[in-house]
């Protein structure tokens, strides 16, 4: 039977796994791979594997049990080995890589920050500070555009908002990039212009949380920035 795997700790690890419970329906009971210095967390597939709220849950319980108790490599949910041979020959073949990497996310944690900016804060924004916008917008209104007219406001007005926003996410990371030692930024969507995770370290957490209530307070009403953390390293494994 094919195994579930949940992080790769070192040797040393506490590795309390009492009251940790895995995926599946009935939820499975975490055990221990060994191979040398280093280890994984496994337990059985359940026969049904679905990125459902409780097999998420039971996931991520799992590696945030074990990342608060010492540093862990946290894999990403539904990782399957073919059984527990396969998990061992991994782990001694990359050993010393796998140590490694957990010395170097030892003492940091990782924080992911979304923006999202009021629609029509952003809206009125543009018809107030872009000229052009504000002709085409009040023609349209008043029935006096044509359909070139109107395309052009919709052209305009999509390349101003996504300007602002790549100007606002530039901001944004430029404040917090020195006070982290690892970034992974991912693609703008239309939801947030600004969806980046953070590798902090320990001593530095407070003054990076400190950082970004700052930033919301600066940007007021119109923009919200959503902090999570501190999280396991999923990011930077």
């Amino acid at each position: 039977m094919s195994v579930y795997v949940y992080a790769i700790t070192k040797e040393s690890h506490p590795l309390r796994l009492d009251g940790l419970e895995g995926v599946g329906k009935v939820p499975a009971e975490p055990r221990v791979v060994r191979a040398g210095s280093v280890c994984a967390v496994v337990s059985e597939t359940p026969e049904e594997l679905s990125v459902s709220r409780d097999d998420l849950q039971g996931h991520f319980g799992v590696v945030e049990g074990l990342w608060t108790e010492g540093p862990v490599l946290p894999l990403g949910f539904g990782f399957l080995a073919p059984d527990e041979d396969g998990v061992s020959a991994l782990l001694e073949q990359r050993a010393e890589e796998f140590s490694q990497r957990i010395d170097e996310l030892t003492g940091r944690a990782e924080y992911n920050l979304k923006g999202i900016q009021d629609e029509d804060a952003v809206l009125a924004a543009v018809l107030r500070d872009n000229p052009r916008a504000r002709e085409l917008n009040e023609r349209t209104r008043a029935g006096e555009g044509v359909y070139e007219d109107r395309l052009a406001l919709g052209e305009l007005v999509a390349q101003e908002v996504q300007n602002r926003q790549e100007a606002l996410a530039g901001e944004v990371l430029s404040a917090l990039r020195p006070l982290a030692a690892a970034e992974k930024v991912a693609p703008p969507s239309q939801q947030y212009f600004v969806n980046a995770s953070f590798l902090i370290d320990d001593e530095r957490s407070e003054k990076f949380t400190e950082a970004c209530r700052e930033l919301a307070e600066r940007y007021g009403e119109g923009v919200e920035l959503r902090l999570r953390g501190p999280l396991p390293p999923y990011s930077f494994v």
